[in-house]
């Protein structure tokens, strides 16, 4: 099986907002960020079952450069 990940280490995406109902804790840090351009510090897969893969992102947003951990879903390509 060859997976390979949505977004690359230094590529830069926008945040996406969060579905606003049931948020949890972690989801509504991440809307703090909606909207905001960040960059792809380092990815990681996890794979709960056979032949499903999810990564994982560490996002660098703001100027004080916050790492925050985002799904594929809660971003997607900035295009400058």
């Amino acid at each position: 099986m060859d997976v390979r990940p949505r977004y690359v280490k230094g590529q830069r995406v926008v945040i996406k907002p969060v579905a606003e109902s049931g948020l949890s804790q972690r989801e509504s840090d991440i809307n703090r960020y909606a909207g905001q351009v960040g960059e792809i510090a380092d990815y990681y897969w996890i794979s709960p079952r056979t032949g499903q893969v999810f990564f994982i992102y560490k996002v660098s947003v703001g100027t004080e450069k916050k790492e925050i951990v985002v799904y594929e879903d809660e971003m997607e390509p900035y295009l400058s």
